[in-house]
This record gives structure tokens, sequence and C-alpha cells, in this order.
């Protein structure tokens, strides 16, 4: 049985609810809602008090043609159906997830991005990036620091850092005053999903040179 000691921040649920997260950000939390019920449940109740916020607001008052010009877009709109690959129950990713990736872990296309680290970044809007994250087991990540924020989420194995040990279901959110080097644990590749705001802050001088190539 999953046993998730690490959770969201109540920030994070509550932008989650309010829907102004960014879409990598957006992901992460929704792929860690689906596997942690702790989360799940506090996140209904924040919609819930948003619920009733937006009840007891007053009317806002719209232009007359406001429905007409809306209904024209939406006839103006070209309608595109696309196939989706169906859920595997099995897999290490997350509903949520499988909306943006399609494979399993072995036949994702991975880029090296040094120090055996490899990553597969995701498309998302621009105002934050997310990617997978494959450490192979017993391995460290260059230390380095954080510009903005930083949301790293455990889909298999697990890693220990100078905070705490995270494994799957868990999420680390990192901030400017946080400066660690994460270790994957031996035994298994630690695959993550990682999202930042800002890139981060790396020590060594060949993680920065890389880093202008790998966009971290």
């Amino acid at each position: 049985m999953r046993q998730i000691k690490h959770h969201l921040t109540e920030p994070l649920l509550m932008g989650y609810a309010a829907g102004t997260l960014p879409e990598a950000f957006n992901l992460v939390v929704a792929t860690h809602i689906s596997m942690c019920d702790t989360c799940r449940a506090a996140l209904a109740e924040y919609e819930a008090v948003g619920g009733e916020v937006m009840l007891e607001a007053g009317p806002v008052d719209v232009a007359d043609d406001a429905l007409a010009a809306t209904l024209a877009k939406i006839d103006g709109s070209p309608v595109q159906e696309t196939m989706r690959p169906a859920r595997k129950a099995d897999s290490i990713f997350p509903g949520p997830l499988q909306d943006y990736v399609s494979g399993d872990p072995d036949t994702l296309k991975w880029r090296k991005v040094g120090g055996g680290v490899s990553q597969l970044v995701l498309k998302t809007s621009n105002d934050a990036s997310v990617r997978l994250l494959r450490i192979p087991a017993g391995t460290a990540v260059p230390d380095h620091g954080h510009r903005g924020t930083e949301l790293t989420l455990v889909l298999q194995g697990a890693f220990t850092d100078e905070e705490d040990r995270f494994g799957v279901g868990d999420v680390e959110v990192a901030n400017e005053d946080l400066h660690h080097t994460p270790v994957a644990e031996s035994g298994m590749d630690c695959i993550c999903l990682a999202a930042t705001d800002a890139p981060l802050r790396f020590n060594g001088l060949i993680p920065r040179i890389a880093q202008r190539f790998v966009g971290i």
C-alpha cells in the first residue's frame, strides 16, 4: 500500500481550485491528487468554498451582444476530434499524465542531460515548464538551487536529499530557500514529474553549460 508523506501546500491546492496555476503546475497537482486521498479531500473542500463564494457574488454587467458574440466564435471555430490512446491501468503514469505521455518509460524518447540523467519535456503553456526526469538508481542530480518554484512528484522509485526521503506519490515543493542534491535510491531508476517556473541555479560549471541546451 502506498504511503504518501509529502503533500501539496495549501496555496497550490487553492490555486488549482481557482484555476490560477500555470498548466505545468496544474499537471503536477492533478497527477498527485489522482494518487493521494488526503489532497483529493482537501481540494474538494476548497472547491466547495469557491462554489459558495460564487453563489454569494453579486451580478456582473455584460455587453448586450455578449451571448451572440460567444455563439459566433463557437460556430466559427473548427471542430477537431483527437483520438486518445486507452489509459493503461498498470502504467506508472496516472490518468492526468497519460493525456500528455503516450507510451511506457522504456519506449519514450528520453534525452540525456548529463550524469546519466534523462528528461522528456512535455508540451504545455509557456508560463512554466514540466518534464519527466529519469534518474538511474544510485545517481545524484547535480547540486542546485532555485530561482522560483519547483514541484517534483515521484512516479517510480525514490530519491533522498538534504530535506527528506521522497517515494512514489510524494511531492517536494522547492523555492529559493532550498539548495539540494537529490540522489536516486538504489534498486530502481527514479522517475519524477517536475515543473518549474524559472531556471534552476546550478553550482557546477558543466551543469551550467548544459543548462543552456536542455532548458532546465
